[in-house]
């Protein structure tokens, strides 16, 4: 995954996530409207509408003192836990599974 910043301000951010398709960029916009500071969060990749680029653009915009790289970061983190949590919860279900046969 490679991440090129192309604008960004105070309480905006907009940065290209190359490689990365809709379900990734799905789950990340919507971490971010959960994430508390977040006013909203989108992302474009519709070449044709774009100027040829394929690339996912993610755009945050944040309130309260809120910097976009820190929600950014915050999202990231969240993702990683609820992908976490799902994999013990799989991993707890199979060993049920098991034990249940056995």
């Amino acid at each position: 995954m490679e991440l090129r910043v192309i604008d960004k301000t105070d309480e905006e951010l907009r940065i290209e996530i190359a490689g990365e398709d809709h379900t990734f960029m799905n789950v990340l916009k919507g971490q971010l409207l959960e994430t508390d500071g977040v006013a909203a969060a989108t992302y474009d990749m519709n070449p044709e509408q774009s100027g040829g680029q394929t690339e996912p653009i993610l755009s945050i915009k944040t309130e309260d003192g809120l910097d976009p790289l820190d929600a950014l970061g915050q999202a990231a983190t969240g993702v990683s836990e609820n992908l976490r949590t799902l994999y013990d919860d799989i991993e707890a279900a199979f060993a049920d599974a098991d034990a249940a046969e056995a």
